[in-house]
């Protein structure tokens, strides 16, 4: 295979904007071959931006089409693994939006489809190629800061209005979203949190519905979790404060590393804290720290760097920046949360899936219809600022 063939499923404003740099070759390797929406306008929009790229209402057929070698799936989150079921069944390669699914057992059950599919699977966490965020993954990794101790996320600057709220009738839904600020907004930075620190034991959250805005879902949320070396976690986000912060703080034995305003601070003992702890006579020692500033030059290749990753890993191996499969650990953090919330408890790590997905469906069956104006977005086919880093 020399050119990878894209089908795009649904293409409102994430997937309009994929599927116009694949069709503008932006995408070395690849081109857009077909494009499915279930909304006519959205058809006729492709009909006049993306010339005679086949249009699809339904995207069974697309798949059967045997116009495309890969989907990439940006419909609302919970047909995403079933949409990606019905891809591996047909040994099609699957780059999907995040966030993977609403519920882990239905990402599970894709897992491992994509695994006997035998076929590649990506997820778009473009956040992985910031480079700031990928220096303080490399540095935990190598254990430069020692043993961590705790990690501190505010990540508070998703402010959303009503109108965006109200651009869809599917959105800030149980229904239709699944959830709120941890399950739109935030699953690249509940991927950022696992991908750096791994994966906590226990969490206890609180999450707070419909506090900001005319909605029923959360969008404030603050989550303290533990890891079983005895690291603590506090993530803090919320759609609702303006202007918001963005400020990441790790502390471990060997200093702390602190990650704000596109600029990564670093803290480093010469010497490790338990040590000093234990072996100093002073009860107060003024010790030395070494600091050093990373500036941030570039952003990274954002969705255009895992589009061409993904595309690279099926032409020629590479390895893939965010596989598909690790789509299910921020999802995790983000349903043992909700879970903590309805609960009102600490949840562990891993939870019952099967309890989740009891308390979600009273969710959606309680879930009462709200009147909206809804207002629909133009399509602009270009990326957003929204969908960057933001610091």
């Amino acid at each position: 295979m020399e050119t990878l063939r894209f089908g795009v499923v649904g293409i409102g404003n994430m997937g309009s904007a994929h599927a116009v740099q694949l069709f503008e070759g932006r995408v070395k390797g690849a081109k857009l071959a077909a494009v499915c929406d279930c909304r006519r306008e959205r058809l006729e929009w492709a009909g006049e931006r993306l010339g005679r790229v086949p249009r699809y209402e339904d995207y069974e057929t697309l798949l059967d089409s045997g116009e495309v070698d890969a989907v990439l799936i940006a419909t609302p989150h919970k047909l995403h693994p079933v949409i990606a079921g019905e891809a591996f069944r047909r040994r099609l390669h699957v780059l999907t939006e995040k966030p993977a699914g609403i519920d882990t057992a239905s990402v599970a059950a894709m897992n491992r489809q994509a695994e006997e599919s035998g076929a590649v699977f990506g997820i778009m966490y473009n956040q992985r190629t910031n480079r700031l965020f990928r220096q303080i993954h490399d540095l935990v990794q190598e254990g430069a800061l020692g043993e961590i101790k705790r990690f501190v996320w505010i990540v508070n600057n998703w402010y959303r209005t009503q109108a965006y709220y109200d651009s869809g009738d599917w959105r800030a839904t149980w229904n239709g979203e699944g959830g709120g600020v941890l399950l739109n907004q935030c699953p690249h930075n509940l991927d950022i949190w696992q991908w750096i620190m791994g994966m906590p034991v226990r969490l206890r959250a609180f999450c707070r519905e419909g506090h900001y805005h005319r909605i029923q879902v959360e969008d404030d949320a603050t989550i303290y979790a533990e890891y079983e070396n005895g690291a603590s976690a506090v993530f803090i986000t919320s759609t609702g404060e303006y202007p918001g912060t963005n400020r990441m703080e790790i502390s471990g034995t060997l200093g702390k590393a602190v990650a704000e305003n596109g600029c990564l601070k670093l803290y480093l003992l010469e010497r490790d804290e338990r040590e000093i702890c234990y072996a100093s006579r002073e009860g107060m020692p003024q010790e030395k720290v070494n600091c050093c500033t990373m500036e941030e030059e570039e952003p990274g290749g954002g969705h255009l760097e895992i589009l061409q990753n993904f595309t690279d890993a099926v032409l020629q191996g590479a390895e893939l920046i965010a596989p598909g499969q690790e789509g299910i650990w921020g999802l995790t953090i983000g349903n043992a949360a909700y879970l903590s919330a309805w609960k009102d408890d600490w949840v562990e790590l891993p939870f019952d899936d099967r309890e989740f997905r009891l308390l979600l469906g009273r969710k959606q069956e309680s879930e009462e219809a709200m009147e909206r104006e809804v207002r629909h977005e133009e399509l602009s086919g270009e990326y957003s600022e929204r969908w960057s880093v933001r610091w």
